[in-house]
């Protein structure tokens, strides 16, 4: 008798579970961005979820609520101790930066704190200056930088983020001291400090970047990625300028629900997110931003994160 009450319970859960996934969603969701409004994450954001209304995505709108702060910890930490794990309440992830923090502490998440629903873009770091800034390459940023120990000051998004990540490379490979000095309202805060004059350069996103020196407002001197990028093609990547900076920085960005959140909704969500992002409207205005995007499935992101926590342990051991 035992045996067969619990046997009913299992396919009544069954059941339950299957009816959700079904009905699921049937209001609203909200997505949590950790960085203020304007920036490249929450300008891409804005952009991917555009079509979750539609009958071929979600059938219901996504709503971006931004909680920025201490370079993406204050949303963070929020995401991962106090939001509803219903499938209802979305995160916008950053690959290095969440993983980087959890790795130097103080923070209340891990890639344990969180499930992976799919990767939009993949966005490198870039070195960027005012436009009328009498350095024109990396080199004479070093060259400035050896003769002026700890002088050459520069912003960021925050500690351990991407930026932060590129900029330490940059130091190590040209052994050289400046200083990286973090903004308190993300990537749109440290370019406007790059634009005022307020620093003498800046580690961005290059999608951020693109748009500023587009308008006319910044130049970029070199990108922390692998290759050259096809929205800056003339715009050399570090290696080619002599520095051992790889693509350890590129801000990956997409889609996580916190840990809890029923498997039926993830595996829901997992399906339909990535033929989201692949919407024709969504790549146009990715393009048209200098937003370069780069989608992976769930099975893929999980891979990722799992490859650039082992990188970034080893990079940030001696730090």
């Amino acid at each position: 008798m035992k045996n067969w009450i619990t046997g009913a319970a299992v396919a009544l859960m069954g059941l339950t579970g299957g009816a959700m996934a079904q009905d699921y969603p049937d209001r609203p969701l909200m997505m949590m961005v950790s960085y203020g409004a304007g920036g490249a994450t929450d300008f891409q954001a804005r952009i991917v979820t555009m079509t979750a209304g539609n009958e071929d995505a979600l059938g219901m709108p996504i709503a971006i609520i931004n909680k920025p702060g201490a370079g993406g910890r204050v949303g963070w930490n929020w995401f991962a101790t106090q939001a509803d794990s219903d499938g209802y309440t979305l995160g916008a992830y950053n690959v290095p930066h969440f993983i980087a923090q959890s790795i130097k502490g103080g923070v209340s998440y891990s890639t344990d704190s969180f499930e992976p629903i799919a990767n939009w873009g993949a966005d490198p770091a870039v070195f960027v200056v005012a436009a009328d800034s009498p350095f024109n390459s990396m080199d004479d940023v070093v060259a400035f930088a050896k003769e002026n120990p700890g002088k050459l000051t520069f912003s960021g998004a925050g500690l351990f983020v991407g930026h932060h990540i590129a900029a330490l490379q940059i130091e190590k490979a040209a052994g050289v001291k400046m200083a990286y000095i973090p903004t308190k309202g993300g990537g749109a805060a440290a370019m406007k400090a790059v634009i005022a004059g307020e620093v003498m350069g800046g580690v961005n996103n290059l999608s951020d970047a693109f748009r500023a020196q587009e308008a006319g407002n910044v130049r970029i001197l070199g990108v922390a990625d692998l290759e050259r990028s096809a929205f800056l093609p003339d715009v050399p990547t570090m290696m080619e300028q002599g520095l051992d900076v790889d693509n350890s920085s590129v801000n990956f960005r997409g889609v996580m629900v916190p840990k809890g959140t029923p498997p039926e909704v993830i595996e829901r969500l997992a399906a339909t997110v990535p033929a989201m992002f692949e919407n024709s409207r969504v790549a146009k205005k990715m393009k048209a931003g200098g937003s370069p995007m780069h989608i992976m499935n769930r099975d893929e992101v999980i891979e990722m994160w799992a490859a650039r926590e082992a990188t970034l342990k080893e990079l940030l051991s001696g730090l």
